[in-house]
């Protein structure tokens, strides 16, 4: 265990005259009981010049940073993870951002002035492994006990913007109140220094690892956050919503209700594909504001799905979403919103085509679009039937077409063969063969190539059928 390591190290420095103590989220986390695996270690007492020395027979050493090093220390083989060690450190703010900060280490710095620089109090706590005393010098495990979240120095909290959306991933995370105080201050921050991979970093730990993100949206409408780096869902608060399927409220209230029920469905998936279910319960109703009004006594947003592409572009524009581990996360972000009412259209048709379905399956992932319908479905009160889902998935999952539409049967290859030249007639000629491919028409390579015969002959293709009923 990493615990056993960090023990190791704190003999190791405690021999040589000094003092080594577990800080950070390591000890926040075990304070909460939900013990974590990343270990941070401070070490008081011993200069910079002699710490990597010093570490050296405990562990392989990689030093990390030029200017503060921090000492990733593991032992090879041994199953472990790597505990992190670095002196105390002071913080002098030089600038604006994230890289605005003058930083040295100091080994003699009092155990209070260490904590100091920490953002919240949660976090100031230190722990030391040899003879398990906490150090709290701002009373953090306090604040534990009470489930509060508040800055440990007024004075300097502001200097790192990003804590003002750490204060709502870990209000989300924990389900902690943010101090009124500091509440105060985070609504004073500004936040236009942060760079988009830093805001992307907190919105994605509020999507993944809180059980109730919508905490953190709430908390986040509240302190101005949603105003300044999510403007996009602002127009979402008020837009009222027809109440016979609407009962919850305005568009905002059931947005969150789907963001909950979305995290709630889908532990199961990878990191992508719930990143990408998560973007799309965000994004999914952004069309609403804009399309919102009353039709014959009633209040309807007629193509809200269409209209809700280009505010999520901006959205994700601004996050810098794009592919994660080679999936195509933006791409299908915008799918799922385009196309979030076709499960429930699907089942009430009288008639769909399993062509319907073919086609859908080259816009969006059909499997990750039932499971942001269902949270659509499930994220309102009252009792509604959701069952249609479950029926477009299966179905889906039944023509193969779950994650991907059909490969084409027809390639190029084959139509070389039969003397047609590449260009322009040549994707024309795959193209509507493979419309027929979609309709189920042409099942085999040989019935492809076929029906490339007759059109390379002059046969008088058909247009495309209509996609709504798949023909």
């Amino acid at each position: 265990m990493s615990l056993d390591l960090a023990r190791e190290i704190a003999r190791a420095v405690r021999d040589a005259g000094g003092r080594a103590l577990i800080v950070g989220g390591w000890v926040r986390d075990r304070l909460r009981g939900h013990p974590s695996k990343d270990v941070d270690v401070e070490v008081f007492g011993v200069p910079q010049d002699r710490l990597a020395a010093l570490l050296a027979p405990v562990g392989r050493v990689e030093a990390v940073g030029q200017s503060f090093p921090v000492y990733k220390v593991l032992r090879p083989g041994a199953g472990e993870d790597a505990v992190d060690v670095a002196l105390p450190r002071r913080e002098s703010k030089k600038g604006r951002g994230h890289k605005g900060f003058e930083v040295r280490g100091d080994p003699f710095m009092s155990i209070e002035e260490a904590s100091r620089r920490r953002d919240f109090t949660i976090n100031a706590i230190a722990w030391d492994p040899l003879t398990d005393r906490h150090e709290d010098p701002f009373g953090g495990r306090a604040d534990i006990e009470r489930r509060v979240l508040r800055a440990v120095d007024p004075r300097t909290f502001g200097d790192d913007s990003l804590r003002v959306l750490r204060a709502i991933q870990f209000s989300a995370r924990f389900e902690y109140t943010l101090h009124d105080d500091t509440a105060a201050l985070c609504r004073r921050i500004a936040l236009d220094d942060l760079p988009a991979e830093r805001i992307w970093g907190e919105i994605e730990k509020l999507l993944l690892q809180a059980l109730r993100p919508s905490i953190g949206f709430a908390l986040a409408l509240d302190l101005g956050v949603v105003d300044r780096i999510l403007p996009e869902l602002r127009p979402l608060v008020g837009c009222e919503q027809e109440p016979d399927w609407h009962p919850e409220g305005d568009v905002w209230t059931h947005t969150l209700m789907v963001i909950d029920k979305a995290r709630a469905l889908n532990g199961d998936l990878d990191r992508p594909r719930l990143v990408t279910v998560m973007l799309g319960a965000v994004c999914h109703d952004l069309g609403k504001p804009a399309t919102t009004a009353m039709v014959d006594g009633r209040i309807r947003s007629l193509e809200h799905e269409e209209a809700g592409v280009a505010p999520t572009l901006r959205l994700l524009d601004r996050l810098n979403v794009h592919t994660i581990d080679g999936f195509d996360v933006r791409g299908q972000v915008v799918g799922l919103v385009a196309h979030h009412l076709k499960p429930g259209m699907f089942h009430k048709a009288s008639q769909v085509g399993d062509g319907a379905f073919r086609r859908l399956a080259q816009k969006v992932d059909l499997e990750l679009l039932a499971r942001v319908a269902r949270a659509d479905c499930l994220g309102r009160t009252g009792g509604f039937d959701c069952s249609a889902m479950d029926w477009f998935a299966e179905r889906a999952r039944a023509l193969g077409v779950e994650h991907h539409p059909p490969q084409p049967l027809l390639m190029g290859r084959h139509l070389l063969a039969l003397g047609v030249s590449p260009g322009p007639r040549m994707g024309e000629i795959l193209k509507q063969v493979y419309e027929k491919q979609l309709d189920g028409e042409i099942t085999t390579v040989e019935q492809g190539i076929a029906e490339a015969n007759r059109l390379v002959r002059g046969g008088g293709p058909s247009g495309p059928p209509d996609v709504t009923s798949g023909g």
